[in-house]
């Protein structure tokens, strides 16, 4: 899948005619999609929305539409595997005790070394228990990889694996470890998965585990779904571990289908070695599948030009219409995300030919602008849709709630001033409107 879109969007970025280039681009992404084996309706529902959007959004000035779709289809594949949310790693609380579930072959014991590595890592005193007593060498596999990651060790090679699990847990908290990943048994095939699936949760009642993550081999595909969905039945699964992504086209049917039981896919096995585990985020893992390493820098620049659109129209706002502080209000908190509030009325067209007067007010301190936007959050809407009325009163109420002065209080009713005054001189000049580039004001 992944060279199969970075070859889609090098193709698209290469040119020709846009709609032309997007219908392409979408049968390519439709293509990749199925053959990592994603569902088909869901392949559908991402690319409708991708093509709408394509072909019905305009990109903010100085961007090109090529950009945009870019961006577009990023932020749509950002969704697709479970968008801004990032899965929380680290325990609430400690002990914090996780039960690895799974069938057999799927990378299981593995998988919890990894975890293993991950944490104590991370600076946790971390435990593993082994409780499958039917795999020959499962007990002295756990035992080396828990060597090999700086991990406690608990197992038994016979007896009860709920029981084991038991006395594990029990075990290695009485040792001071702060995270104890308890793993548990497979099974081959699908007459034995019920006995698997009972004693899951025979596991899962005695020990009462804080979370319960399942492994899935990424080879599986769409099976995932039916698979965490019976796991779930019987242990409720609150996180997914997808192994093996690297040996496997089929990666992108786990993520989306196991995705869809409602549990997070937390971690992705990248390797066979014990570091090669991540912290699976959705926008960094559609950014790789894109194979753009320089995305950010592009988003980047897209949110600044949009963000420059509504500052440009807010500004275009003053000039045609009252000038109110909330307006301005608007105008500092667009220009905040921008940097110096110098952008502010720049976004007016052709500010470069208004009077000098005009530029200058567009010269203020950033600290000024943060205590100017405390000071208009303890304001009534009635006072900042006309400023007029705030007395003295009202200013000391107004200083009183934002932590400022009554002297920063009138700085801020003189700024305003000075720019309605201004506002108005514009709406005067007629010839220095057209100039701007700005028509249609009335004149008062």
């Amino acid at each position: 899948m992944l060279e199969g879109l970075r070859e889609a969007v090098r193709k698209f970025l290469s040119g020709g005619a846009y709609e032309k280039a997007v219908e392409e681009f979408i049968r390519d992404l439709q293509r990749e999609l199925l053959k990592a084996d994603v569902n088909v309706k869901l392949v559908l529902e991402l690319t409708r929305k991708v093509k709408e959007r394509a072909l019905k959004e305009e990109p903010p000035p100085g961007a090109s539409r090529r950009d945009w779709f870019v961006k577009i289809v990023y932020e749509e594949l950002s969704r697709f595997f479970g968008g801004d949310r990032d899965p929380v790693v680290d325990p609430p609380r400690r002990p914090w005790v996780i039960l690895l579930v799974g069938v057999q072959g799927s990378g299981k014991t593995t998988s919890a070394g990894k975890l293993a590595l991950f944490y104590s890592r991370r600076g946790y005193k971390v435990g593993l228990v082994s409780t499958d007593t039917y795999r020959p060498g499962a007990l002295q596999q756990l035992k080396t990889l828990a060597e090999a990651s700086g991990a406690l060790f608990y197992g038994e090679d016979m007896g009860d694996p709920a029981d084991i699990a038991f006395r594990g847990v029990r075990d290695l908290t009485s040792k001071g470890a702060e995270i104890v990943i308890v793993d548990t048994a497979g099974r081959h095939g699908y007459g034995e998965e019920e006995a698997l699936l009972e004693e899951m949760r025979r596991i899962s009642s005695r020990i009462n585990p804080d979370e319960v993550i399942i492994v899935i081999d990424a080879a599986m595909g769409q099976k995932a779904y039916d698979l965490a969905a019976r796991f779930h039945k019987y242990t409720p699964i609150g996180g997914i571990l997808v192994a093996k992504t690297d040996g496997t086209a089929r990666g992108g049917g786990v993520l989306s289908a196991a995705a869809a039981t409602g549990a997070t896919v937390k971690f992705i096995g990248t390797g066979e070695k014990l570091e090669e585990l991540e912290v699976f985020k959705p926008r960094r893992f559609a950014s790789r599948i894109l194979g753009l390493g320089d995305l950010e820098s592009l988003l980047e620049k897209l949110r600044a030009l949009e963000e420059a659109r509504d500052l440009e129209k807010t500004a275009e706002e003053m000039v045609k219409g009252k000038v109110t502080l909330r307006l301005v209000y608007r105008q500092f908190k667009a220009a905040r995300k921008m940097g110096p509030f110098s952008k502010i009325l720049q976004m007016i067209p052709g500010l470069s030919l208004a009077p000098e007067a005009l530029r200058e007010a567009a010269k203020i301190g950033e600290d000024k602008i943060d205590k100017w936007i405390s000071i208009m959050d303890s304001m009534t809407y009635e006072e900042l849709e006309n400023p007029d009325i705030i007395d003295r009163s009202r200013m000391r109420r107004i200083a009183l709630g934002s932590g400022t002065s009554i002297e920063d209080v009138k700085s801020l009713l003189e700024y305003y001033k000075n720019l309605r005054n201004l506002m108005k001189r514009l709406r005067r000049d007629r010839n220095l409107m057209r100039r701007l580039g700005i028509q249609d004001v009335d004149l008062e």
